[in-house]
């Protein structure tokens, strides 16, 4: 039997940890399945998504989140209302999803941090739209920071949360942030590998947050979450959610259930595996 091909699409993609990860849900299934990466820049989407129609699906990461939607036939109501997607199934039809926020709530679970109160969002791309919209439908009070060169970007997605869920959301610059949160999220890729020595807001900004969560995965241990736990603050890295938005993959692509055990040693195995590859 031919064996079906998968795919994590990005530029940069070289850091990423998808491949493992995927493979191992792929033995854990008892499914057969090749998982490679392919670097895309935005640019060469056009005419590079042929060569994505070979695949069986295939997942998306920055910068491309929003970019692909125009190339796709239809999206689940979830991607259609954040206007992110992360994941495609191919078959007579390419269609999108988002198992972002799946992944994220998981971590937030797996983490002990309450998703309540008042939220700043740092960031306005693909996976901070997830996050926004996951915050006004929990209730939270939101606030999005944005860098002073993302402020078109950044009010359009305050304008589309109004639109779509009639609901007021605060802008600001990150370095405006001020007062008390009970969360902060970092949805941008500052403090990435290899720029480890990067955080995307001050220490002061940092101070009276009860809980940190930072999307990045690699390193596990950002600047960011290290300098909140110093605060005192609890504090969670992207690497679960990675995870957790990988399962959610699967079952968009295979109708797989896993037990959560399973995916508790995965996530403690990929941690592991990201330090022997990159450090």
């Amino acid at each position: 039997m031919k064996e079906r091909r998968f795919a994590v699409i990005g530029h940069p993609i070289g850091h990423t940890m998808s491949p493992f990860i995927h493979k191992r849900l792929f033995e854990l299934a008892g499914e057969r399945g090749e998982y490679i990466l392919i670097d895309i820049a935005p640019e060469e989407l056009p005419v590079r998504i042929k060569e994505l129609d070979e695949l069986c699906g295939y997942n998306i990461t920055i910068p491309n989140k929003q970019r692909i939607i125009p190339f796709l036939d239809s999206l689940d109501k979830k991607a259609e209302l954040y206007g992110s997607v992360n994941t495609v199934k191919n078959g007579n039809t390419r269609t999108g999803y988002t198992t972002d926020p799946d992944g994220f709530l998981k971590a937030l679970q797996y983490a002990d941090i309450p998703f309540r109160g008042d939220v700043v969002l740092v960031g306005c791309g693909g996976v901070a739209r997830t996050f926004a919209y996951e915050a006004v439908l929990a209730g939270c009070s939101l606030t999005v920071a944005a860098r002073p060169e993302d402020a078109v970007m950044q009010k359009a997605l305050a304008d589309d949360i109004k639109k779509k869920l009639n609901c007021g959301v605060e802008c600001c610059s990150i370095a405006e942030i001020k007062g008390e949160h009970d969360l902060l999220i970092n949805a941008t890729p500052v403090g990435m590998y290899p720029n480890v020595n990067d955080m995307v807001v001050s220490k002061q900004a940092l101070s009276k947050c009860a809980a940190v969560f930072d999307a990045v995965y690699n390193p596990l241990d950002t600047m960011l979450l290290q300098a909140a736990r110093a605060n005192g603050s609890r504090a969670a890295g992207g690497m679960s959610m990675l995870v957790w938005q990988a399962v959610a993959a699967h079952e968009i692509w295979d109708g797989t259930v896993y037990k959560t055990d399973e995916i508790n040693q995965l996530i403690e195995d990929s941690a592991e595996e990201m330090t022997r590859k990159f450090c």
